[in-house]
């Protein structure tokens, strides 16, 4: 364990996860200066905690004044930053706050990544071992950050962690005695130059795993990972929803284990309250695990069963005359939205019967390879936030396309034109930072209007001031 008493630690990035590493930092006896190029009253607000133990420095972008044994960084600051150029050439020591989060925690972890479905499936493995009376804590991305418990986990048995591939990017030392790897659809590209360069940041999941370790992966990823001499050195269990050589596979809707210690049905998805391929994936990933750690099947299988959509994932905010409103906020990325379009009911016979609210802030994302299933499955689009002509460009060959000013206005446009048997699908495949806070923020505002529409407030005025419209 990196002893961290008395060291003169920088923090680059005071986000929720930057804040925590400084609690972390100051609970070990470090001394602390926190530096972020934002300035603003919201940060002011949320650093005046370390008044006083801390020095801080706001809308400083560059590497401050003074002789420093570590420096610890947010995800968000990429390989080649000035600033990291910088600490280089000080010869300052660079850890990420998941690696500093691994050294200080006292018990083992358990990880989750890829480009979809991390957060659904690290549910599910909390839920698996929370009914074996197992004490855990989930923590990473999209959830608390890991460095505000990392110390505090002697009484632990497992970490479950929610990883990125920004967060990876750092990771020199850490291991996780079960990995999974959900998928690598192509997302981020506006911070790598490829797709490979994508592969390679979330590869460094097993970089340090054992023999005795498990790696748990998608088929399809295990390939890219293979392309590119990737492979883990741990125990492989391959999973795919559509691939039947998989180690668990699916079949007509029952996810079926080819291990030889561990063969036959495990799970009708069927009776399952998450619905759709990915989600399949994303159970078939959580029975692994469980079986990794040698957890009742018949007990999993109960728990699996109850667990619900999560909020902004596929949730089902309303049916109105006939029409499914349904927020998918948390898709940001195409692949993800695909996934809900095939998770989406069936128009009759066959018809296309979605109408898509889709569009924010641009990831470099390529949109036109899912134009097939947008003309299988789409009626139209709507389409906000700054990516909206693009989307247009590639789209527009296989569904009505409509450019919408606001997230209010393409809700309403899209309730205006819906028949009875449609659903109305926010699924944006992309980023909400050009509109909103976050996806939570995006999705929150979709169901206000849905409850709105419902109560009949914007039938007729669909020009009603937003205040979440693009400006």
């Amino acid at each position: 364990m990196l002893d961290l008493a008395n060291k003169k630690v920088l923090v680059i990035g005071l986000g929720n996860r930057g804040r925590a590493v400084c609690g972390l930092l100051l609970r070990a006896g470090a001394e602390v200066t926190g530096v972020d190029k934002q300035d603003n009253k919201k940060l002011r607000d949320a650093v005046s905690e370390f008044r006083g133990r801390a020095r801080i420095e706001l809308g400083e972008p560059s590497v401050p004044k003074g002789d420093f044994d570590l420096a610890v960084i947010s995800p968000s600051v990429p390989q080649f930053s000035p600033v990291l150029v910088a600490l280089a050439e000080k010869n300052i020591p660079v850890l990420g706050e998941l690696e500093l989060a691994f050294q200080q925690s006292k018990c083992l972890n358990l990880a989750v990544a890829g480009t979809n479905g991390k957060s659904t499936t690290s549910e599910l493995i909390e839920r698996l071992l929370a009914s074996q009376n197992r004490k855990i804590v989930r923590v990473g991305h999209g959830s608390r950050p890991a460095c505000s418990v990392s110390d505090q986990t002697a009484d632990l048995d497992y970490l479950v962690l929610q990883v990125d591939a920004f967060e990876l990017e750092s990771a020199n030392f850490f291991r996780s005695a079960v990995a999974v790897l959900l998928n690598l659809a192509p997302d981020h590209l506006d911070r790598y130059e490829t797709q490979a360069d994508y592969v390679r940041a979330t590869a460094r999941l097993f970089r340090n795993q054992q023999a005795f370790d498990w790696a748990i992966v998608q088929t399809e990823a295990l390939a890219q990972l293979k392309a590119l001499e990737l492979l883990p050195d741990s125990k492989v269990v391959t999973f795919s929803a559509t691939d039947q050589e998989s180690d668990i596979y699916m079949d007509r809707g029952l996810i079926i284990s080819r291990l030889p210690n561990w063969p036959g049905p495990l799970l009708d998805t069927a009776q399952c309250q998450l619905r759709g391929p990915h989600n399949a994936e994303n159970l078939m990933a959580a029975l692994a695990v469980g079986h990794a750690l040698r957890l009742p099947l018949e007990q999993m299988v109960e728990t699996l069963k109850a667990q619900p959509h999560g909020a902004h994932r596929f949730e089902l905010v309303s049916e109105i005359n006939g029409v499914q409103f349904i927020n998918d906020s948390k898709a940001r990325n195409v692949n993800a939205m695909h996934s809900a379009l095939l998770a989406a009911r069936p128009g009759e016979a066959g018809k296309p019967n979605v109408w898509l609210i889709a569009g924010g802030k641009d990831k470099g994302l390529g949109f036109h390879a899912v134009g097939p299933v947008i003309s299988q499955r789409v009626k139209g689009a709507f389409l906000i936030g700054g990516a909206r002509e693009k989307i247009r460009s590639a789209w527009s060959l296989f569904t009505p396309c409509t450019l919408s000013d606001s997230l209010l206005e393409a809700v309403t446009e899209a309730a205006k034109n819906a028949a009875p048997g449609d659903v109305i699908l926010l699924s944006p495949a992309c980023s909400s930072f050009d509109q909103f806070q976050n996806y939570q923020q995006r999705g929150e505002r979709f169901c206000q209007i849905v409850k709105s529409i419902s109560r009949g407030e914007h039938k007729a005025n669909p020009n009603i001031n937003d205040k979440s419209a693009t400006t």
